[in-house]
Formats: structure tokens, C-alpha cells, sequence
């Protein structure tokens, strides 16, 4: 029996992995692109969007484990009754059940996994991605000056750069325009420079070269001009507002956070948002202790038959049970519903369906739950090609011959 355990093990881990990789890489690259062009807009480090989507990872893992341990589970079994080996598995006395025991012990440690995920990193991790927006909007990042455009450091001085060389090191043909709560403006014009650090953190060092300055107060008959070969401009960094403190959205607390939230919100409002999200979290989870009875039943197809209806069913019915929690979640957010009411309605049903699908293809004789659907997809796909110009059936061609 051990040497079967170790069998099944085997079968689940590559897909289940595989699966869970892949998914993880394609919310990645469907991120990539659009935190690319943020940072771009914003004139951001480029390895900031490292960090961004290092802080999106745990909010990726909690979506793609489920996924990836559903078709894991459900592969293997596949891979077994296409096989036959599942028929001789069930000759020898094996039940259902029985098999079922490897597929639950991955069960309980993913979910413990993403229990630990969705319920404490996950939030954390979002909050610090928030943080990051926030720094690149208000410039506390260290954006960088862009080339031929004016750029506002702070409420009073205007920056423009005509052309950058060696990573900024080397700026040419700068116009600087500051001015102060008294009246006084500067205005200078530079044929290059450079900025340089000082003691103080909030202040800089802009050293121009070969330009000109003017420098006009209320009391000026006539505003004084300079020409000079150096001059060292002191540029004071503006002040950032600092980020708010976590906690601000339901999705940066953590499990016990939420259900302190929810028993003592100052608002009717913010109890219902932090029960709604602390309830769907926990069907999340509870979830995947479905998905392995779930797996079997759609990974057995009727016999003498190997189509791969249920691999596709078994992907739409967790995506559509995923959007219809967090509907419920939003609806019970809004007070309308009662969240437990909302979130394990949909869950108890969800069970069922799949507990009836489970006792049809274990306890039933010649039982299949998606049998009709079979029937109905082998009737369509033969329909469908058959109109394809040129198309001739192998008997067809065989009996020509």
C-alpha cells in the first residue's frame, strides 16, 4: 500500500506544481506590463516593479494553489483510468476512498499554507504594495527628472533638462525657476550640470556651469543679473506626506485583526465590511477541502471515451464559485445580507453538488455525473466536424480504401 501512496504522490506533485508555476507566471506577466507603464508614467526606478510584484506574489500563490491542486488531483486520476492502472487499483479492493487519502494529505498542507497566506502575509504584503503606489505618486521614491519636460520639485521651484548623459550624471541645458513666499524669484539658465549630495538629506547641491542667472525681490528698481562660470544652486527637497497607517482597506488586516474589527467596529459599516471579508476567506479555504472528491469525479471519464470535458468543467465550476463568493462578499460588505448568510449559502450548495457528483461516480454502478454532458459534447464535436471541408472520418476513409 505504501509503494501506491508513493505512486499517487508522484502522479499529483508534477502537475500540481507545473500548474501552480504557470499560473503564478501568467498573473505575473499580466501585471508586468501595466507596472511597468505606471512606473514609467511616474518616472519611477525601474526596480520598484520588482519589488511591486514581490509584494503581489502571496495574493497570486492563494489564487493559483487552489487551482493548482484541483487539476493536480484530478490529472492523476486521469492519467490512471485512461491508463487502465485505475480499474486494476479498483480489482483488487481499492475503494474511492481509499485513494483519496494522498490527494487529502496535500489537501490539508496546501490549505494550511494558504490559510497562513490569505490570512496573514497576504495582507501585509498588499498594504506594503499600496505603500509603494503611494511613494511613487508623491515623488518619495526618487523620481527622476524627465528629459525635455518641466518638472516641479516642491510648490516653488520648476526644473527643466534638455539632455542627460552617463545615467544623469552629466545634464546640459538647464533652466531652473524658484521663487519664495516674499516675492523673490530666481531665474537661471545653465550650459551644464550636475547634483550633488550634502549633509543634510533634505538638501541638495545643484552645481551649474557656463550660464547665467537673474534674481529680482519686490524692492528691485531692476532685476539684478549674473554671469558666472560656477555657481552652487541650494535646492531644498520638497516634504512628503507620510503613508497612512495599515489597516486603511479590510484587504491589509489579517484574520484575528478581522474578527476584532468585526465584533468592535466603530460603524455598522466597517463591522458587515470586516465580517464579509474574514467569512470569505475562510470559504476560500474550506474550499479546497472539496476540491479532491471534486477531481475525482471529473477526472474519471466514461469509458471508452477519453475526452477532457471534465478537466475544462472542473476549471470553470472553481473560477465561477471564486466570482460568486466575492459577489457575496461585496453584498454582504453593503449590509444587504448577513456575510455568513452571503458566503456559506453558496458554500453549502457548492458541497452538495459535489458530494452528489462524488457518491454517483463511487457508490452508483456505472455511475457518471457528467455523463450527459459527455453525450452532448461527443454529439456537438462530431457535428462541428463534420463540416469541415475535406474531412473524411477514419472508417469512412478506411472502407474507400
Amino acid at each position: 500500500m505504501k509503494s501506491i501512496d508513493r505512486y499517487m504522490a508522484r502522479l499529483i506533485a508534477v502537475p500540481l506544481f507545473s500548474t501552480l508555476l504557470i499560473a503564478v507566471m501568467l498573473f505575473v506577466l499580466d501585471r508586468m506590463l501595466g507596472l511597468f507603464n505606471f512606473v514609467a508614467t511616474q518616472g519611477g526606478p525601474i526596480s520598484v516593479v520588482w519589488r511591486m510584484l514581490a509584494n503581489l506574489l502571496p495574493e497570486y500563490l492563494g489564487l493559483g494553489i487552489p487551482i493548482g491542486l484541483m487539476l493536480g488531483i484530478l490529472l492523476a486520476f486521469r492519467r490512471l483510468s485512461t491508463s487502465s492502472e485505475l480499474d486494476v487499483l479498483r480489482g483488487v479492493g481499492m475503494s474511492y476512498n481509499r485513494l483519496l487519502r494522498v490527494p487529502y494529505m496535500y489537501t490539508i498542507a496546501l490549505a494550511l499554507l494558504n490559510l497562513a497566506i490569505v490570512g496573514y502575509v497576504q495582507p501585509i504584503a498588499r498594504y506594503y504594495y499600496e505603500g509603494l503606489r503611494f511613494e511613487l505618486r508623491t515623488g518619495a521614491l526618487g523620481a527622476s527628472i524627465k528629459v525635455g519636460e518641466f518638472t516641479n520639485l516642491g510648490s516653488r521651484m520648476t526644473l527643466r533638462i534638455e539632455e542627460s548623459k552617463d545615467k544623469g550624471r552629466e545634464l546640459s541645458g538647464i533652466f531652473v525657476h524658484a521663487s519664495t513666499q516674499t516675492g523673490d524669484w530666481l531665474g537661471v539658465t545653465a550650459e551644464k550640470g550636475k547634483f550633488l549630495a550634502t549633509d543634510d538629506p533634505n538638501v541638495i547641491i545643484f552645481r551649474l556651469a557656463n550660464g547665467t542667472l537673474v534674481h529680482d525681490k519686490p524692492d528691485f528698481k531692476t532685476p539684478r543679473v549674473l554671469t558666472f562660470t560656477s555657481h552652487d544652486l541650494p535646492i531644498n527637497l520638497p516634504k512628503f506626506e507620510s503613508f497612512r497607517v495599515r489597516g486603511g482597506r479590510n484587504l491589509e488586516y489579517t484574520l484575528p485583526e478581522l474578527a476584532k474589527q468585526g465584533q468592535r467596529g466603530a460603524t455598522l459599516e466597517q463591522r458587515d465590511g470586516s465580517r464579509s471579508e474574514f467569512h470569505f476567506r475562510l470559504a476560500e479555504v474550506a474550499t479546497m477541502f472539496l476540491l479532491p472528491l471534486l477531481a475525482l469525479a471529473l477526472g474519471v471519464p466514461p469509458k471508452r471515451s477519453s475526452s477532457a470535458l471534465g478537466v475544462f468543467l472542473s476549471i470553470v465550476m472553481i473560477v465561477t464559485y471564486h466570482k460568486v463568493n466575492q459577489y457575496a462578499a461585496d453584498v454582504g460588505e453593503l449590509g444587504r445580507i448577513d456575510p455568513i448568510i452571503a458566503l456559506w449559502v453558496p458554500f453549502t450548495i457548492f458541497a452538495g453538488l459535489i458530494l452528489w457528483m462524488y457518491y454517483t461516480i463511487a457508490y452508483v454502478p456505472g455511475g457518471q455525473p457528467i455523463g450527459a454532458l459527455e453525450r452532448v459534447f461527443s454529439k456537438t464535436f462530431k457535428a462541428i466536424i463534420k463540416r469541415i471541408p475535406g474531412f473524411r472520418p477514419k472508417s469512412q476513409t478506411s472502407k474507400t480504401a
